[in-house]
């Protein structure tokens, strides 16, 4: 495996074989994705601030990550249909836009009750970023090289956790929770990069001139819908599973380090930064890794792995042993992730790739939204204020239940993703 990451994951001669195009339209995406979780990881990382500053319990200032997941669908289906009609590109420009203007607007939230409105518009926004994004990507990048780009593509989300950890570690103090959130806004900017260096889609492009012929897809489509409810179903669910398994393992994580650990915020900091460089590296690796022996063999080998890691992760104490328990549980986390893009984009209808996958992603984000609403009141509850239970029990069902799902579905590794017909 690791010979295998060696050979294929030199970052620079893999995009010298991209044409200007391909490696234009790779970076905004890469960019709108990592700035998209940059903003949402602004939120976990705020959490113990916000509970001071509205005079609440951590379970309901866990209340606007739920909110901020629950409305992903919402915009996963809005601008997937925006995608699919007006093109990726100008779609994907509106809706960097937006999630920045509602992060923003979270900043001057005078009561958690507002918060947790400005974080469903976020949502909203949020919500299109995925889909769109992958949608144009993979339809642009070469083929021979998706298992890569998918686990890079996906680790943007990583990327994202790193900068919200390296902003609050640096900036937290000076500028407060409000200012984190006027930091986050930052991202609106990345439109004039796509504005003037990346081209629409040469898939929609090329379903757009056969005009006559999209219509009957949609027709077909119609059709034939149930003979997508199932696989729209299965996906769903595995997304379900995918994002309890990633949300289960972040989102409370930086709580759990200030409240059960008592760390500091240059401390918080430093585990989730060695935390995301290993989920960088385990994405790429897995991503890597399944374009040789599969899709699902992948994700099913990164989850199993992840199991082993529990104790480490949930048990340790001092900040290197928490630290390396980051590092291992992301890698394996992550690395299942990796192959995510690649593998819910080849099993898409070609007629819908820019709702389909972010819609089944973002449904099944909803599905897991009170993960962490869950979890702080079991920790509250059940467990007397005592982290460590609620963690790795989470971790212990939802890598088996990712194992389960994925290896009950299909995968069409290397499919054609050249058109939308």
């Amino acid at each position: 495996m690791f010979t295998d990451l060696f050979e294929n994951m030199e970052l620079i001669q893999n995009f010298r074989k991209l044409t200007a195009v391909q490696r234009n339209t790779f970076i905004a995406c890469f960019l709108g994705w990592s700035l998209d979780a940059f903003d949402f990881f602004i939120l976990t990382f705020c959490i113990s601030a916000l509970a001071t500053q509205f005079q609440a319990k951590v379970s309901a200032v866990t209340e606007a990550v739920f909110i901020t997941l629950a409305f992903r669908p919402v915009g996963a289906f809005l601008f997937g249909i925006m995608a699919d009609r007006f093109g990726r590109r100008i779609t994907l420009m509106v809706d960097i836009i937006a999630y920045s203007v509602f992060e923003l607007a979270s900043a001057f939230a005078p009561s958690l009750k507002v918060f947790i409105v400005t974080r469903a518009l976020f949502g909203i926004a949020m919500g299109g970023e995925w889909g769109v994004g992958a949608a144009l990507a993979f339809e642009t990048l070469p083929p021979e090289k998706r298992g890569f780009f998918s686990g890079l593509l996906q680790e943007g989300y990583a990327v994202g956790f790193l900068m919200a950890a390296l902003v609050y570690g640096t900036a937290f103090q000076f500028v407060g929770w409000r200012g984190m959130f006027v930091i986050g806004a930052l991202p609106a900017f990345l439109v004039i990069y796509i504005r003037a260096h990346v081209d629409e889609s040469p898939a929609w492009l090329q379903g757009r001139v056969a005009k006559q012929g999209a219509k009957e897809e949609v027709g077909w489509l119609g059709k034939n819908a149930l003979t997508f409810l199932g696989p729209f179903a299965l996906m769903t669910v595995l997304m379900f599973a995918f994002n309890s398994f990633s949300h289960g393992t972040q989102d409370l994580y930086p709580t759990f380090l200030t409240k059960g650990h008592l760390l500091g915020p240059r401390a918080v900091m430093f585990v989730a930064v060695v935390a995301n460089l290993g989920a960088l590296a385990g994405g790429i690796l897995f991503g890597t890794w399944s374009e040789k022996i599969g899709r699902r063999r992948a994700i099913v080998i990164a989850a199993l792995l992840a199991i082993p890691v529990i104790p480490l992760w949930a048990y340790s104490r001092s900040i290197p042993m928490l630290a390396l328990g980051g590092f291992l549980m992301q890698f394996m986390v992550q690395g299942a992730w990796g192959v995510i893009p690649a593998h819910l984009n080849e099993l898409s209808p070609p007629a819908v790739r820019g709702t389909f996958p972010g819609f089944a992603y973002q449904l099944g984000n909803f599905l897991s939204s009170k993960n962490s609403v869950l979890q702080a009141k079991l920790v509250e509850g059940r467990y007397g204020g005592s982290f460590p239970p609620v963690l790795a029990w989470t971790v212990l069902l939802v890598a088996s239940l990712v194992t389960v799902v994925t290896w009950s579905g299909k995968e069409r590794r290397g499919a054609d993703l050249s058109n939308t017909n």
